[in-house]
């Protein structure tokens, strides 16, 4: 263990002691975030303080130092610029984490992760397998949210942006447009096809197995990961590390998939027979591993869509 607390018996006491936790932007219905909260509370008799759960990753960073959170859940490209703002720390399962998916002093490191995906209504029109096939007759397309503002809704045009592993955003754009001047990109209480991350769409589709279906495009398996961070004037500190432990623990990481995202030590767990076997079966079937964006290819497609989408699509 670091940071002074020596052993997870330490840590928890120490945690204890202290009696709460501060997170921030963990809406209960993401990932299963309200049975994680939940589950962390009861099991260490530790109040969680719920703080602003729709807040984006650069809200939680803009208001860390009125609100005071403990802990931060962020995008990936949001993490890496403000890795000075956060304590680090090195949860226990550290060496089943990929490197590429965590900052190697501790700074930061990825939970979970996820697909960009389509989901349909299949009694409206036929199963789309690429982003192209959304440009045929029937489907009435939305995105989750404004691509400007919202980065699930900005993984959605990426993903219909890619070509050979590769992210072009005129593309991207350019699809949507032609959806927009056809009068067929809609809001999502009128669409009958939604592009969000799998987790979203497979959990809709969860709940209404016969109205919904969800696919990953063969040619488009763009991937994200949400990662962890300690404030470094955490009010909490000692509750902040064991939250992270809780998270990355083998019960943390089977709670998060049980809300369909991709654990980060899913591997390490299927090795070790760890993993929620019957849960991973449910999650929808991916084409292959993910393709990530790197930093500069973000934030270059963020630069052309504040440039081109409003002109573009509105």
């Amino acid at each position: 263990m670091k940071a002074g607390f020596g052993t997870m018996d330490r840590l928890a006491e120490a945690a204890k002691r202290e009696g709460e936790l501060n997170v921030i932007a963990l809406p209960r219905e993401w990932v299963n975030y309200g049975e994680v909260i939940d589950t962390f509370a009861d099991k260490y008799d530790i109040k969680v303080n719920e703080l602003e759960p729709t807040a984006s990753s650069k809200r939680e960073l803009d208001a860390a130092a009125q609100l005071k959170p403990d802990v931060f859940d962020l995008t990936m490209d949001v993490a890496v610029s403000a890795a000075d703002r956060f304590a680090r720390y090195q949860v226990q399962g550290w060496q089943d984490l990929p490197d590429h998916v965590k900052e190697p002093s501790g700074a930061w490191y990825a939970a979970y992760g996820g697909y960009m995906s389509i989901g349909y209504d299949p009694r409206a029109v036929k199963p789309p397998a690429s982003f192209a096939d959304l440009l045929g007759p029937g489907y009435k397309v939305a995105l989750d949210g404004d691509p400007l503002r919202s980065a699930s809704a900005f993984g959605g045009v990426m993903a219909a942006s890619m070509r050979s592993g590769t992210p072009q955003p005129q593309q991207g754009v350019e699809l949507f447009a032609k959806l927009k001047q056809a009068g067929r990109l809609t809001d999502l209480a009128k669409a009958n096809v939604v592009i969000a991350w799998d987790h979203l769409n497979a959990r809709r589709s969860a709940d209404h197995a016969d109205t919904w279906k969800v696919t990953i495009p063969r040619d488009a398996a763009l991937g994200g990961y949400h990662v962890q961070a300690i404030n470094k004037a955490a009010p909490h500190p000692a509750a902040a590390r064991l939250w992270q432990e809780f998270l990355f623990s083998d019960e943390g990481q089977n709670l998060l998939q049980k809300g369909y995202a991709r654990p980060v030590r899913g591997e390490a767990m299927l090795m070790k027979g760890t993993l929620d076997g019957e849960q991973a079966a449910k999650l929808p079937k991916a084409p292959g591993p993910p393709v990530l964006m790197t930093i500069p290819q973000a934030d270059a497609a963020k630069a052309y869509l504040r440039k081109e989408w409003s002109k573009k699509v509105g």
